[in-house]
């Protein structure tokens, strides 16, 4: 069957003509305020794709990730990994823009790359299938829902928002939407060792799941994420400086917080969604858990005095479903946490590549030992390919919207617990969080 992007007549389309809205920023719908309270786009119906067809890809926002995927993208059609080509790229920065397209260009010679500085032209066009978004955080819900809007399925970055609101926002609306596929960035969730440890724990292997724990740290002599500064993008002559703000309103001119986003509070949430969302999507996966009902976290500027965002952080999430996970995260000294669940009769390890389930002392006679040997992969590779198969099958993909929408409650919660000096509860029920 072929690509179809015609809307379905019984469908209601809540915002219409989002694809002829092309450039502007809001694509014709509300965008602020409570989640509960924003415009909720209905998409066009979609087809599968015949098995021989072209997937086309756009790409919006191609700094340092972005770049790292369009180019993750190319090889794997000039290897013949799936049937694609990207053909569209959009970036504020008029520079980076231009370095891009002549890299993709060269890698794709016979392929026609389009350049955009806004994202709504790239969006209006008909002929493109899907979008990778990598553009900072603060826009992801933004270009996400209006790519949704627009017919195109997406693979966004992870952390998916930077606010909990947003993330809500992007929930409700591929609730409206089942027939859209969202792939949310966090790679691990292809790593073979946290689906047998799912199997494991809802096989019973191990008892009632307890209590886990997981961290990502790393160190630096001079800082963390002190990305390059490019001095031929300035405001108003190579870069859309009012734009690149965007949701979060104007502001003066820094290039430190263009090139640097990720150490500073209102831009990022720092240790916690760049890195911490790795660990924590796929090990709360496996335990299937429920959602996050209260947040702690404490943080600290220990080092790195200089960036705002903290270099040391400890979190405490409790899950609905009667279990407890704790979460480190650092900057500035790299040994961690074995990742570990804890069950009552049994306990598994992921700290290495493979599973392995030990049972606890008093159920030895009950409770059989077990090492799962995983293979080694390229999960973020595979997670552009599970992507990609389904845009064209329409099949389920495999790091889904509900996942990483509990993950940003809790991302969220501890980002203000720490902030705030206060715990925070949430009621999945209600979609709202309130400080205890």
């Amino acid at each position: 069957m072929t690509r179809s992007n015609q809307p379905n007549p019984s469908r209601r389309k809540v915002l219409g003509g989002a694809a002829a809205a092309a450039g502007a920023i809001t694509l014709g719908c509300k965008t602020t305020g409570s989640h509960l309270d924003r415009d909720i786009p209905v998409a066009p119906d979609k087809d599968p794709m015949d098995a021989g067809a072209t997937i086309r890809i756009g790409m919006i926002g191609v700094g340092g990730m972005g770049g790292g995927h369009m180019n993750g993208l190319l090889d794997q059609a000039k290897r013949g990994d799936d049937k694609h080509e990207v053909v569209a790229l959009c970036d504020v920065a008029q520079p980076r823009l231009d370095d891009r397209l002549a890299q993709a260009r060269a890698k794709a010679p016979d392929t026609e790359i389009t350049g955009y500085t806004r994202h709504g032209d790239l969006l209006a066009r008909d002929d493109i299938d899907c979008v990778l978004i990598a553009s900072t955080e603060h826009w992801h819900a933004q270009h996400a829902v209006d790519a949704i809007a627009a017919g195109k399925d997406v693979y966004v970055e992870k952390p998916m928002t930077l606010r909990l609101d947003d993330a809500l926002w992007m929930y409700r609306v591929m609730e409206a939407n089942p027939h859209m596929r969202l792939q949310v960035g966090t790679q691990y969730m292809m790593g073979e060792k946290y689906g047998h440890a799912r199997r494991l724990i809802a096989e019973g292997r191990i008892g009632h799941p307890t209590f886990s724990q997981t961290s990502y740290c790393r160190n630096s002599k001079g800082g963390e994420w002190l990305y390059g500064i490019d001095d031929r993008i300035q405001p108003g002559d190579t870069l859309d400086w009012e734009r690149w703000c965007g949701p979060l309103g104007p502001r003066e001119w820094d290039t430190e917080v263009y090139h640097r986003w990720r150490r500073y509070k209102d831009f990022s949430t720092g240790i916690i969604g760049d890195l911490l969302v790795h660990q924590m999507t796929p090990l709360a996966w496996a335990l299937d858990s429920g959602w996050p009902t209260r947040v702690t976290a404490c943080g600290g500027h220990y080092v790195d005095k200089a960036m705002e965002n903290h270099d040391q952080i400890n979190m405490t999430v409790q899950w609905e479903k009667e279990h407890t996970m704790i979460v480190a995260g650092a900057t500035c000294n790299e040994l961690g946490l074995d990742t570990l669940v804890r069950g009552h009769e049994g306990n598994i390890r992921l700290g290495g590549a493979n599973c392995i389930l030990q049972p606890e002392r008093i159920f030895v006679d009950d409770v059989d030992e077990e090492r799962i040997n995983c293979k080694s992969h390229d999960d973020q590779g595979n997670l552009r390919l599970d992507w990609l198969k389904a845009v064209r099958t329409r099949g389920q993909n495999q790091s889904q919207i509900e996942m990483a929408t509990k993950i940003m409650v809790a991302v969220d919660l501890a980002t203000r617990s720490i902030w705030e000096g206060k715990a925070f509860a949430y009621d999945s029920k209600t979609m709202t969080a309130r400080a205890l």
